[in-house]
C-alpha cells in the first residue's frame, strides 16, 4: 500500500475496518444494512465475524454481554433510522451496567440531512442521555481518528459511546493513521484519604466490605480478599454483582438487595464502618428487604469508585475516594500492614459470620422445600443451583422468578454473573448470554428468563442455531407477568389486568427453530434436563413449568393502595379506611 510516513492511503471504509482491527475487534453483532455495506464487505477478510441477529436491540445486548465477560469493548452496528432506534433500550441497559461498547450508527447521507428522506432521524439526540460520549464523523478523512477516540473513551468512561457516520462518508479515499487507542490506568486514589480510610478500618470493631462491579472491572477480587482477610471483615456483594467476591470464601456473606442474603443484611446492619469498594451504592440495592431495614444509619461509610460522579451520590459518606478498586484495596493492605503489622484472624468475628451464614442457609432451604404437586419456583432454583457447573456464566432477566434467583446464584470467579442491572429491561438475559458465550466459548452459559420476557427474545434462538452459539435458556413458564401480578395482588385486590399469559409450548417452538429443547414439570426431571442440555453441545431451551407462587416484590414505597372517587369505580377501592 502506498504510504506517506506513518500514514497509509485507503478508502474510508478500509480505514473504519482497519481501526476496528487495531482495537482488537473480532466480533460485531448487528443486522445487515445498505448504509454500512461497503465496510461490511471487508469484515470477513479483516478477521471480523459479523453476527446477524433477529432484532437490533438484541445485537446491542450481545455486545454488552461480550464486553462484560472480556472486559474490553466491541462494536455493534445496524441500518440507519429504524435499525438504529432499535438499539435504544439495550444501549440504555449498557449505560446502567457501565459496559464499554462502541455503538456505530450509520446515518442519512450528508447531502440529504434535514430533507426527511428515507430512514432519516436525528440519531445523536436519541442517545444523548444514555452514552458516555458521542461524535459524528464530519469528514471522511477523520474516520480512523474518531473511531480510535470512541474506543478510548468507551474504555476510560466504562460505558457505551456513539460514533455516528453519514452513510456517504464510508466512501472516498485518504491517508490514514491506524494504531490502537490507549488504555487508561487509574491509581488507588488520594494518599491522605486512603490513610484516613486505613485508620478507620483498623480501629473499626465491626467493619463490613461491600464489593461492587468495580471490583470485577478492575480485576481486584484477590486484593479485596486480602483486605477482608486482614480485617476479618465480612464481604457482601452489591446488588446483581454476585460474582464480585468468591462465594466459597469464608468471609463471603452473599448479595444485598432484592431477594438477597439475610446474612449479609444482618451483618451490615451492625457495622460501624462500611467500605463500599467499586460500588455505586445504588438505592435499589440498599432499600429494605425481607422485612429488614438493614442499611446502617450510624456507620462511617468509605466509598471508593473509579467514577467520581458516583461518590456520595446516594449515601452520605465519610470518605469519597476516586480510585481503582484493585489498586485501592492493595494500597489499603499495604498501609494497614505497614502501620499495624500482621493480624491474626478474629475468631469470634468468624464464628459470628458462620452463624449468620448457617442460619440464612437453613432458612433458604426451608423456603425451597417442594410442597404440593406443581413444581415450586424456589425448589427449581435450588435444584438449578446445585447442578450448574462451577465455571458457569449466568445471565438473568427481569421478573419475579429471575429476581428471586438472586438468593440462589453463587459464583467463585468474576465475570460470571450478568444481571439486567439498574435499567431493568425485559428481554435482556438471552441475547446478553449469547454475547457472553461468544466471549467465553469454553464456559457453559445459561440465561434465566421468565415467560413474559422470553416473548421479547425467543426469536434469537434462530440466531443461536444459525451461528452455533450453544447457550442454554432456562425459561420459567408460570403463565404470568409475575412481578407485576404480585403488585396487583398487594395493591389492587387480586384484579389481574394484562398480567396473565396464555403461552405456547416454548420447547416445541425452540425445536421448530432447530434447537435442543425439553420441558420440566416435576423436580426429578430438572437436573437431568440440564445435564442433557449441556451434553447436546448446541443451543438449548429448557422450559420449566412451575406453580404460580410469587415472591414478595422488592419495595413497598413505589405504589399506593387504590383510591377511587367516581361512583363507577368505587367498587375498585383497596385503600384501607
Amino acid at each position: 500500500m502506498p504510504t506517506d510516513g506513518g500514514r497509509t492511503k485507503m478508502t474510508a471504509s478500509e480505514a473504519f475496518v482497519e481501526q476496528l482491527v487495531a482495537e482488537g475487534v473480532t466480533m460485531i453483532p448487528g443486522i445487515v444494512g445498505s448504509a454500512f455495506m461497503d465496510a461490511l464487505d471487508l469484515f470477513p477478510d479483516a478477521g471480523i465475524r459479523f453476527v446477524p441477529v433477529a432484532h437490533e436491540q438484541n445485537a446491542a445486548h450481545m455486545a454488552d454481554g461480550y464486553a462484560r465477560v472480556t472486559g474490553r469493548p466491541t462494536a455493534v452496528v445496524a441500518q440507519n433510522g429504524p435499525g438504529i432506534t432499535n438499539f435504544v433500550t439495550a444501549v440504555a441497559a449498557a449505560n446502567g451496567a457501565h459496559t464499554p461498547m462502541v455503538v456505530v450508527t450509520p446515518s442519512a447521507g450528508s447531502t440529504g440531512v434535514g430533507l426527511e428522506g428515507f430512514q432519516e432521524t436525528e440519531q445523536l439526540a436519541i442517545f444523548s442521555k444514555i452514552t458516555k460520549w458521542q461524535v459524528q464523523v464530519n469528514r471522511p478523512d477523520r474516520m480512523s481518528e474518531l473511531v480510535r477516540r470512541a474506543f478510548y473513551l468507551a474504555k476510560a468512561e466504562q460505558g457505551p459511546v456513539q460514533i455516528d457516520i453519514p452513510r456517504d462518508y464510508f466512501y472516498g479515499e485518504g491517508d490514514y493513521d491506524i494504531y490502537p487507542s490507549s488504555d487508561l490506568r487509574r491509581g488507588p486514589g488520594d494518599g491522605e484519604q486512603l490513610r484516613e480510610a486505613a485508620r478507620l478500618l483498623a480501629t473499626a470493631r465491626r467493619p463490613v466490605i461491600v464489593a461492587g462491579g468495580g471490583v470485577v472491572a478492575a480485576e481486584g477480587v484477590d486484593e479485596t480478599a486480602r483486605l477482608a482477610t486482614y480485617l476479618t471483615a465480612p464481604v457482601a456483594n452489591s446488588y446483581l454483582h454476585n460474582d464480585s467476591f468468591p462465594s466459597h470464601h469464608r468471609l463471603a456473606v452473599g448479595p444485598l438487595g432484592y431477594q438477597g442474603s439475610k446474612a449479609a443484611m444482618r451483618l451490615i446492619a451492625q457495622a460501624d464502618v462500611v467500605l463500599a469498594l467499586g460500588c455505586r451504592l445504588n438505592p435499589f440495592g440498599t432499600l429494605p428487604q425481607h422485612g429488614l431495614d438493614y442499611w446502617p444509619g450510624d456507620a462511617e461509610i468509605i466509598q471508593i469508585d473509579a467514577d467520581h460522579r458516583r461518590l456520595g451520590l446516594t449515601k452520605r459518606v465519610r470518605l469519597g475516594i476516586a480510585g481503582d478498586a484493585r489498586a485501592a484495596a492493595a494500597e489499603l493492605v499495604r498501609l494497614l500492614e505497614g502501620e499495624h503489622g500482621e493480624r491474626a484472624p478474629d475468631e469470634a468475628r468468624l464464628a459470628e459470620i458462620n452463624q449468620e451464614k448457617a442460619a440464612w442457609a437453613a432458612e433458604l432451604d426451608e423456603w425451597s422445600v417442594q410442597r404440593g404437586d406443581a413444581l415450586r419456583p424456589r425448589r427449581a432454583l435450588a435444584l438449578l443451583r446445585d447442578v450448574l457447573p462451577d465455571d458457569a456464566i449466568v445471565s438473568t432477566d427481569i421478573g419475579n422468578i429471575c429476581s428471586v434467583s438472586n438468593s440462589y446464584l453463587h459464583f467463585d470467579r468474576p465475570r460470571s454473573f450478568l444481571g439486567a442491572m439498574t435499567f431493568g429491561n425485559c428481554g435482556y438475559a438471552y441475547p446478553t448470554a449469547l454475547g457472553a458465550k461468544l466471549a467465553a466459548p469454553g464456559r457453559p452459559v445459561f440465561a434465566y428468563v421468565g415467560d413474559g420476557a422470553w416473548g421479547m427474545s425467543l426469536a434469537e434462538v434462530m440466531t443461536a442455531v444459525r451461528e452455533d452459539i450453544p447457550v442454554i435458556a432456562i425459561v420459567w413458564n408460570n403463565k404470568q407477568w409475575g412481578a407485576e401480578k404480585k403488585n396487583q395482588v398487594i395493591w389492587f385486590g387480586d384484579r389481574y389486568v394484562g398480567s396473565n399469559l396464555d403461552n405456547p409450548d416454548f420447547a416445541e417452538v425452540a425445536r421448530a427453530m432447530g434447537a435442543h429443547a425439553s420441558t420440566v414439570t416435576g423436580q426429578d426431571e430438572l437436573q437431568p434436563a440440564i445435564k442433557d442440555a449441556l451434553a447436546s453441545g448446541g443451543p438449548s431451551v429448557v422450559q420449566i413449568n412451575t406453580s404460580r407462587e410469587l415472591g414478595d416484590p422488592f419495595r413497598r414505597d413505589a405504589m399506593r393502595y387504590a383510591r377511587r372517587h367516581l361512583p363507577k369505580y368505587a367498587h375498585l377501592n383497596t385503600k384501607p379506611e
